[in-house]
């Protein structure tokens, strides 16, 4: 088949709004707390209202899409995250905000499924690798914007001065004390253009691979009986649990033990953090082709660990530093768990995939967890629990034992003289 440049573009342009949506939190959470005045467990609740859709929707989202197909799939899920955004924009309180996220979590589920299989039909097979990494930097760089447009927005809006652009077009449509909800203002227009743009385009039809199809109910639930299968759910749900439980507190935790601003270097480190990522990723890719994916984990668990002791309990200017090398550790950890546990079984892959993103709840689960231990022991004490996440991350890298293991250098090398 042809490849489908703007399709492909099309897709780049949809992970950069998922991820603009879905990495905000950690850098609006002390913004939020304060304008709401939230306990810690109640600002816990965005994200698991936000995660727990991925829990509720990624296996129906499957189904729907082998049924009604990738573009109506699109533009119901574009469309359900307007009317979250929407929403919130018009009645900015706390248990709308909830509702919203969850509509707007919704939506990004039902995405994440449709695009990937669009993306290997449009940019090719042969390719699809390339443009999978690609997507992922694409991804990684809105989540190191995100926090730029926040600090961008909040202060324009702040400012004395009333004839700046921000004041110009966002000045009339928030209350003075709640500037934070003019970025979802710019949501609600961003999901408004994709909707019209996808609307407008022409989708390629998608054969998708045996392994690619969701299966049915009972084939998932066949594989709920597998013990592979649980132990890589967990590892997943271990994994975004560790990821979010980083990220959506490190402003409300650098404005909390050293006293930094949250609008300027809270939301700048959140920004770092994935940005961080992004480039580990880029490193991490080199070293898959050098050694084993097991011992690339272990390496990065026990980085992790070291990068998040020296945040939670070392000086402030070393967690400014350190915050981000924590995102650059985890990097790597996603596409090595996810590609052990396919690799582990023989069958089914397309509905084990549909289980593992169903494991992403664990950043909504993990999140509340923290929430409750920072209101009765502290964040510092809260942000702690993910060292035991970080734990079993750790015992994949021992346990793991794939059907097949990833080509590295010398594997390739070894393979090519027998």
């Amino acid at each position: 088949m042809k490849r489908n440049y703007f399709i492909v573009g099309l897709i780049f342009l949809t992970f950069f709004v998922i991820s603009l949506i879905t990495n905000i939190l950690g850098a609006l959470n002390p913004d939020v707390i304060k304008s709401f005045n939230l306990s810690l467990t109640l600002s816990a609740f965005l994200p698991f209202a936000f995660f727990i859709a991925y829990g509720v929707m990624s296996i129906p989202a499957g189904i729907l899409v082998e049924k009604y197909k990738e573009k109506k799939i699109m533009i119901a899920a574009f469309s359900m995250a307007f009317i979250g955004a929407l929403t919130f924009s018009i009645f900015p309180h706390y248990l709308v905000f909830l509702i919203s996220l969850f509509l707007m979590g919704t939506g990004m589920a039902m995405l994440q499924v449709a695009i990937n299989p669009l993306l290997r039909v449009s940019g090719g097979e042969e390719h699809f690798a390339f443009n999978s990494v690609m997507a992922q930097l694409v991804f990684g760089g809105a989540s190191f914007l995100a926090p730029m447009f926040l600090t961008y927005l909040i202060s324009g809006l702040n400012e004395t001065n009333s004839n700046n652009i921000v004041k110009t077009i966002f000045g009339g449509l928030v209350p003075n004390n709640l500037s934070w909800v003019s970025l979802y203002i710019l949501f609600t227009v961003v999901l408004l253009f994709m909707i019209i743009v996808i609307l407008l385009s022409r989708f390629p039809d998608v054969e998708r691979n045996e392994d690619e199809k969701s299966g049915s109910w009972a084939t998932h639930k066949s594989l709920f009986k597998n013990k592979i299968v649980i132990l890589y759910f967990i590892g997943i749900f271990a994994y975004v649990g560790t990821e979010q439980g980083v990220s959506y507190w490190i402003s409300k935790f650098l404005y909390t033990y050293h006293n930094y601003d949250p609008v300027t270097i809270g939301a700048s480190i959140v920004g770092w953090f994935w940005g961080m990522m992004s480039i580990g990723s880029l490193i991490g890719l080199g070293l898959l082709k050098l050694f084993d994916s097991r011992r690339v984990l272990l390496g990065a668990v026990i980085l992790a660990t070291i990068f998040l002791s020296m945040s939670l309990f070392g000086p402030s200017r070393f967690a400014l530093i350190t915050f981000p090398m924590v995102g650059f550790s985890l990097s790597v950890m996603w596409p090595i768990i996810f590609s052990l546990a396919l690799n582990s079984v023989e069958s089914h892959h397309g509905s084990f995939t549909g289980i593992l993103v169903t494991a992403i709840i664990g950043g909504a689960i993990i999140q509340l967890f923290i929430g409750w231990l920072g209101d009765n022991l502290g964040l510092r004490t809260g942000m702690s629990f993910v060292f035991v996440t970080l734990a079993y991350i750790l015992s994949i890298g021992i346990w793991a034992n794939p059907i097949i293991a990833n080509q590295t250098i010398k594997t390739k090398a070894v393979a090519a003289t027998n």
